[in-house]
């Protein structure tokens, strides 16, 4: 896979993109990764990218031609990228989304500034997205959420093939259930025995069970789409039933 981004600050990329999973995975040669200048698709002393909005306001506007024409040329060069926006009007990102993302061959993600671009720039897009109801100061950051996301997704990234599907938001729909690791006992919190026994059938079902727990207990909003039976359904309606119980009362306590 190739993931290249477009940004008035490229330089931001340089470490996250270059260290743990995502910098071995570029070494292995499972992806491919360039962060290009904007101000190299300028043509005036200042490398200017923005301007005053028309009819007033705070802040200034991404600017449509060094856009346009960085997105003509790149465009141009080998497989056509699925061109990926950030704004609040986006689909929210998700583990679903970024499984189908790392799916494509090539993502190019345009990292606006400012107060965000002007409006004709937005008809560029192919995908729109948004990680939360939040203010970010650029897309840099954004754009390096979805590459890390996504890269862990690509056969051979992950040493263990097994670990993204385990993982919270997996096929599942849940959070991933509890880990623990060395001392079996420390201060007083103890790992559960059934981890301790050998037994994998035993801690395969014990795992299953918390998994579930745990997402009624924090996310009871995953539970209606996770892929449950009946049985196990019902543990996580009484479960997150009796959850909001508690922080009621305590609420008006």
């Amino acid at each position: 896979m190739r993931i290249e981004t477009l940004s008035v600050f490229p330089d931001m990329f340089e470490g996250p993109m270059s260290l743990s999973i995502i910098g071995r995975a570029r070494k292995k040669g499972i992806l491919d990764f360039e962060a290009y200048d904007l101000r190299d698709w300028t043509h005036d002393r200042h490398r200017s990218t923005d301007d005053e909005p028309y009819g007033g306001g705070q802040g200034l506007l991404m600017t449509c031609p060094p856009v346009f024409e960085a997105l003509d040329e790149l465009c141009s060069e080998g497989p056509k990228p699925t061109v990926i926006f950030f704004t609040p009007a986006g689909e929210p990102f998700s583990q679903k989304l970024a499984q189908e993302l790392s799916h494509h061959e090539r993502l190019l993600m345009v990292c606006g500034r400012y107060e965000g671009f002007d409006e004709r720039v937005m008809t560029l897009a192919d995908r729109c997205i948004s990680l939360g109801d939040y203010v970010l100061t650029g897309g840099e950051l954004p754009a390096m959420v979805v590459a890390d996301a996504v890269t862990r997704l690509l056969p051979g990234a992950l040493g263990d093939e097994n670990s993204a599907v385990e993982e919270s938001f997996s096929d599942s729909g849940l959070l991933e259930f509890p880990q623990y690791t060395r001392p079996a006992s420390y201060r007083g919190l103890d790992v559960p025995e059934v981890l301790l026994s050998g037994n994998h059938a035993a801690v395969d079902a014990w795992r299953r069970k918390a998994a579930i727990e745990k997402t009624a207990r924090l996310r009871p909003d995953l539970i209606d789409s996770a892929d449950l039976t009946d049985d196990e359904r019902a543990f996580a309606r009484d479960i997150a039933a009796d959850s909001h119980a508690r922080s009621t009362g305590d609420a008006l306590s």
